[in-house]
């Protein structure tokens, strides 16, 4: 038997400690980890790894000085799709297309009677971003997959062998032992830039037992005792053949300055600039013909950086999507694995990339090959309208241009106009003078005693709801200064407004508020319901009156943007926004206008913008609103379960009247208070921090409350569901009620058509909003193009709206007489369905609209509120009232015809009193 120091129960423990402590400090994976402990058999070590690498005795203490891999190795895999998923399910949980990571965390190692052969305990973790978002599924597995192993490493062959073993659950929560056999080849103690670790995961198992998995392929980039063998040589030499750029465009590094803080982002992308004729993948693509797509971003993942020397490793990723994705599959084709140093007689970053060859679909085989590409990064020190990214570089060949594998120059930059930690950037205005005459007319007056926001502060930043020139909300729009003066703006979005507060500055220095000061601005508005665009601006703005004029630049070819055609058209946009002083209770407003002719393909209608600054103000108003919503919710489910109990008392005290009373209406109001309390929208569809922020600044009042309106809500769907069973008891109770029953069936088979059809046409308004820009894949949205759930979920408020229509109906096919409703049941419900609509109304006129997330009353989400619906639907909801009243005074047919009506209803029937 294999020795060991510890008991296998407490070697178990500690390593399942070690494991699930690394999950939880992970900023990825936030899930419970599946576990499996177990002794391993010796027998099938030396069945399946005597020839590999043979066992050996162990010592009793462990080394550190000697280790396999880092502490946490990552890497990647293939396959396993029967053990991430379960294996009886046709929901497929982790497709082979998402990003599929492993660690490798190594708990002790032994040294052994063998000369370099070592005892390894380890732990493998199989993992997917995936998985984050089932994690409240109680049918979806319960985390990334661990196995834990154990074998021997022979440091002179780079071989590692090792058994163990895994679990799984299925759906039906069957526990499956997974035993495996984990092989690795290249782990040395040593490792440069043409270093690989490949291997395999396989089962122990039958083909046909329950712990069977088919192979799983793994590959590392191994991290320890690593040489930089191509940086190491002259950095004259590595950078040599790209563009050469003069040192003083480019910020210095200095010695204190952290360049692992400028890297470190595990989203950093970049956007990829080709030359002219690159429509195609020839001698343009870093891989050749053979990646099959032209790629258009490049991201980064930093495998080490140390600061003392200013080196780091990274994978340069280079996937095949218009926009950065973390949850992209590693594709090693077109992968590079690259070495990087700080050039300090050039002010930027030296690369040297190397292609990984993956000659099938197995990681394990996978090999470095050509070590040929070059990047450069560097931060520029001058900014403008057209270059605001605060990382630029450029993807060269170190081969000659006849040589197989060489492509042109490729140029790139940052995502975002973020500075990145490294200070001293300046801004050079190029259009400001246009804004300048553009602005000299209408000027506002100045206000004594107003004061505006200061253009130093975040208060300049701002989202938008954006209306087209018929006042319709097409989008909403995002807006933040990118320089103020010749500084850049290092924003903070987390800090709380300063206009109205404590100072805060994100440039640092004095302004005289009097002299109107030079600003730049990046916006991104829709156009229209299908067009979204980005558009960078320079003008001026006057504190002392609150106006900022500028003139936006725009590019030609946004979508297909390359280095020879990067043009702005910055004559043909105007931009104005009206800043309101910090102590008052108005918004920004703003517009935006296309100044070509209606001709140019690139005019559009004017549009204009209103928007929630970020004043203190502005935020205590904010939850002043939310807590008189919360108060209003309470008022009307309150009210709800008032009338609901007077009807109750009604129908009790006069029994006759239950054949008169529509079950297919009291179905409606049910189901309008069960469904609220089923799907917590509000959790599921806003993001928590926003939510959290606003909950923090009321001191807790709104979340509490919110609970108190639940409670309400459910007391108000039990007393409906009781009047529901009252009527529905009282017809069973008398099968000779057939008449009353044909009328009921007539009404239903009049009404569920109606409804279908009105969610269809729910649903054709969905899909025809929903434009999908062909040129980059996104579907872009307004708040009224939402979800088809979120549509589906007005169109119920709208039929709730209605809820009188079945009783209607019901009436006239009975052409009853009867006052089969209490009038404070149906005018107190038309009540508090007019009411949401008559609020919306004075939110629309007092208060700009904010993210759907902060609506405690009257939610869009939750009906159709607009100003022509807030008229109809009160004028329709009102008329329903009527109708009621006067069918229950003059019978159910008497607003129809003469010979529509019958001379003679339904005949009384004599019901006994139920006094129980």
């Amino acid at each position: 038997m294999m020795a060991s120091n510890s008991s296998p129960s407490t070697w178990c423990y500690l390593s399942w400690l070690h494991t699930a402590m690394f999950l939880v400090l992970s900023t990825t994976f936030y899930t419970p980890i599946l576990v499996s402990c177990s002794k391993i058999d010796i027998r099938n070590y030396n069945k399946h790894c005597a020839s590999v690498v043979p066992e050996s005795t162990p010592n009793d203490v462990p080394e550190f000085t000697t280790i396999p891999f880092a502490a946490e190795q990552g890497g990647y895999f293939l396959g396993g799709e029967d053990i991430l998923n379960h294996p009886n399910s046709s929901r497929n949980y982790y497709p082979s297309s998402s990003r599929r990571e492993l660690s490798i965390h190594t708990h002790n190692v032994y040294s052994t009677d063998a000369d370099d052969v070592y005892k390894v305990e380890a732990s493998l973790i199989l993992k997917t971003p995936d998985m984050a978002f089932y994690m409240y599924d109680d049918t979806s597995p319960r985390g990334p997959l661990s196995f834990e192993v154990e074998g021997f490493w022979s440091g002179s062959t780079g071989k590692l062998c090792m058994v163990g073993s895994g679990s799984t659950s299925s759906e039906n929560g069957k526990h499956h032992v997974l035993p495996a056999l984990l092989k690795l080849d290249g782990v040395r103690d040593s490792s440069t830039i043409r270093s690989l670790v490949g291997g395999t995961l396989e089962s122990l198992s039958t083909a046909g037992e329950s712990g069977y998995f088919k192979p799983i392929s793994l590959l590392t980039i191994p991290q320890n005792h690593y040489e930089y063998t191509e940086v190491g040589k002259a950095l004259d030499h590595v950078c040599t053949g790209g563009i050469e750029v003069p040192k003083s465009v480019s910020l210095s590094l200095k010695q204190s300055t952290p360049i692992c803080n400028a890297f470190s982002r595990w989203d950093t992308a970049y956007k990829l600039e080709y030359s002219s004729g690159c429509n195609s993948t020839s001698n343009c693509n870093p891989f050749g013909e053979g990646a099959g797509y032209l790629p258009q971003i490049m991201s980064l993942k930093v495998i080490q950086c140390l600061e003392d020397t200013k080196s780091l490793r990274f994978l340069i990723e280079f996937p095949n999507s218009g926009y950065a994705d973390y949850y992209s599959p590693f594709t090693p084709n077109t992968t590079l694995v690259a070495e990087a140093s700080w050039d300090l007689s050039k002010n930027q970053l030296c690369v040297v990339g190397c292609r990984i060859f993956n000659p099938a679909n197995s990681l394990k085989k996978s090999r470095i090959e050509d070590c040929s590409v070059r990047l450069s990064f560097r931060f520029p020190a001058v900014w403008s309208i057209g270059h605001t990214s605060g990382t630029v570089g450029h993807i060269w060949s170190h081969k000659r241009e006849n040589d197989p594998g060489y492509f042109k120059t490729i140029m790139f930059r940052s995502y975002e106009n973020a500075v990145v930690g490294i200070p001293g950037s300046k801004y050079e205005y190029t259009v400001v003078d246009k804004a300048r005459k553009s602005c000299t007319e209408k000027q506002p007056r100045k206000s004594k005693g107003k004061r505006h926001p200061d253009a130093n502060s975040n208060d300049m930043r701002f989202d938008m709801v954006v209306r087209n020139s018929k006042r319709r909300r097409i989008g909403w729009g995002s807006s933040e200064p990118i320089a103020v003066g010749d500084q850049v703006v290092r924003r903070n979005r987390y800090v709380m407004s300063s206009s109205s507060g404590a100072a805060y500055s994100p440039v640092k220095g004095k302004n005289n508020h009097s002299i109107p000061m030079s600003i730049s601005y990046s916006m991104s508005f829709p156009l229209n319901e299908s067009t979204y665009v980005e558009v960078f601006s320079e003008g001026i703005y006057d504190a002392e009156t609150g106006k900022l004029c500028m003139v936006g630049c725009r590019y030609l070819d946004s979508n297909n943007r390359t280095s020879d055609n990067d043009l702005m058209d910055c004559s043909k946009i105007l931009i104005n926004v009206q800043f309101p002083p910090v102590d008052s209770n108005d918004y920004i407003q703003g517009t935006i206008k296309s100044t070509g002719k209606k001709i140019d393909p690139l005019y559009f209608e004017p549009l204009s913008f209103s928007a929630v600054s970020y004043y203190r103000q502005h935020s205590r108003e904010s939850i002043w609103r939310m807590d008189l919503e919360i108060v209003m919710s309470l008022i009307s489910n309150t009210l709800v379960c008032v009338f609901v109990g007077c009807q109750i008392l009604y129908v009790k005290k006069h029994p006759a009247v239950f054949p008169f009373i529509s079950l297919i209406m009291l179905a409606v109001l049910a189901l309008g208070c069960v469904i609220p309390l089923m799907l917590n929208f509000e959790a599921l569809f806003v993001p928590k921090d926003r939510l959290t922020t606003f909950f923090r600044r009321s001191g807790g009042w709104v979340e509490a409350n919110e609970v108190i309106v639940r409670v309400i809500l459910m007391v108000a769907f039990l007393l409906q569901f009781r009047l529901l069973q009252l009527v529905w008891s009282a017809r069973s109770a008398d099968g000779k009620q057939k008449a009353f029953l044909a009328a009921e069936m007539r009404t239903l088979y009049l009404c569920l058509p109606l409804y279908i059809c009105g969610g269809l046409i729910a649903v054709y308004v969905n899909w025809r909003g929903s434009k999908v820009d062909e040129a980059t894949g996104y579907a872009y949205s307004s708040s009224y193009q939402r979800s088809l759930w979120a549509d589906l979920r007005s169109y119920g408020g709208l039929v709730l709206d209605g809820f009188l229509f079945p009783q209607i109906l019901l009436n006239i096919f009975q052409n009853s007489a009867e006052n089969a409703l209490s009038r404070f049941f149906y005018l107190g419900n038309t009540f508090v369905r007019l009411l949401p609509h008559a609020y919306d109304l004075y939110r629309a006129h007092f208060y700009v609209e904010d993210f759907d997330g902060s609506y405690m009353y009257a939610e869009p989400g939750g009906d159709y509120f607009s100003t022509a619906w807030d008229v109809i639907i009160p004028l329709v909801t009102l008329l329903f009232a009527a109708v009621i009243y006067l069918q229950q005074r003059f019978g159910g047919r008497c607003f129809m015809p003469k010979r529509l009506k019958e001379t003679e209803g339904y005949e009384k029937v004599p019901v006994a009193s139920d006094h129980a």
